[in-house]
């Protein structure tokens, strides 16, 4: 019994928790959350399953661990711009992980809901709320705006991503936004003529652009509700 424990421990540390998470990251891109099981992560990382075991608990911790990393990365690069301008950074670089990684958007959800207290909710509080507080917002109103944001950032990158899965690429994309409009177009002029009346915004809006007005628009509001800052 020893002896095979010992076995355990030397290939547990041999491999290592980053790896561990690397590869669960390369299967989740590859098959989503139901490809990602520990039977496949043994066979590609060519081990036993106790020495998995010894780094992560189970496919719940595993798939927090990933999403852990991925944001980090996604985190990563400095900005030394405006307040405004790192909140676009933050906000581009979360939101092009999202594109990258289909399965993200619904893990932030669930971490952010189910384990605030873990790892991934304080690092995009940080990222976020960092320059909100160097825009001047009163301290008490901290938590306020830079959650506002947060929940506008993942959700509209969520959408975003999403959409284009649908419809891509570019020309699928006009294609499936013509399609919409004309529907939109064709509605009860009463009953819609607010949707009719912006279904040609629609078709000709571009994601990117429209994704960091909606950031100004959270700023513009804090800016005035906040006047003695600088947003």
């Amino acid at each position: 019994m020893a002896t095979r424990t010992g076995r355990v421990q030397r290939r547990a540390e041999a491999l290592s928790r980053e790896r561990i998470v690397e590869a669960a990251v390369e299967l989740l891109d590859a098959a989503g959350e139901t490809g990602l099981t520990f039977r496949v992560l043994t066979e590609r990382l060519e081990t036993g399953p106790g020495a998995i075991y010894w780094h992560v608990a189970n496919k719940s911790e595993l798939l927090a661990a990933a999403t852990d990393a991925v944001v980090a990365a996604a985190l990563a690069g400095e900005s030394e711009g405006t307040p405004r301008e790192e909140i676009h950074a933050v906000a581009l670089g979360l939101s092009a992980a999202i594109d990258r990684h289909p399965w993200l958007a619904a893990q932030l959800l669930l971490q952010l809901s189910r384990s605030p207290g873990g790892p991934v909710t304080p690092r995009i509080l940080e990222a976020l709320g960092r320059p909100v507080r160097a825009l001047g917002v009163p301290e008490e109103h901290w938590f306020t705006a830079t959650s506002v944001l947060m929940h506008y950032v993942l959700g509209a990158a969520g959408q975003n991503a999403a959409n284009r899965q649908v419809a891509e690429p570019a020309a699928d994309r006009a294609e499936f936004l013509a399609g919409i409009a004309g529907r939109w177009a064709e509605l009860d002029p009463e009953e819609y003529s607010f949707t009719r009346a912006v279904a040609g915004q629609m078709r000709e809006h571009d994601d990117r652009e429209q994704f960091l007005a909606g950031i100004d628009l959270v700023l513009a509001g804090v800016g005035a509700l906040y006047p003695g800052g600088r947003a």
